[in-house]
């Protein structure tokens, strides 16, 4: 049986991308941010909560990651 895409069905990475976004969260980043370092695969997940648990800002995490 084919796989097909429908609207109610997710692609295995935007299932990744959702989870990395909830972590982002977790960790403290606002939603926009870590919806938009969620999609980046070139940004490490772990390196970007570090950044805040060290305390760095928000704002200058973003800027160092992105």
């Amino acid at each position: 049986m084919p796989t097909t895409e429908t609207p109610d069905r997710l692609t295995e990475q935007e299932l990744v991308e959702r989870w990395r976004a909830e972590e982002l969260e977790r960790a403290g980043y606002p939603p926009q941010a870590a919806f938009e370092l969620a999609a980046r695969t070139d940004v490490d997940l772990h390196l970007a909560a570090e950044l805040l648990t060290k305390g760095c800002s928000t704002e200058l995490a973003l800027q160092i990651l992105l």
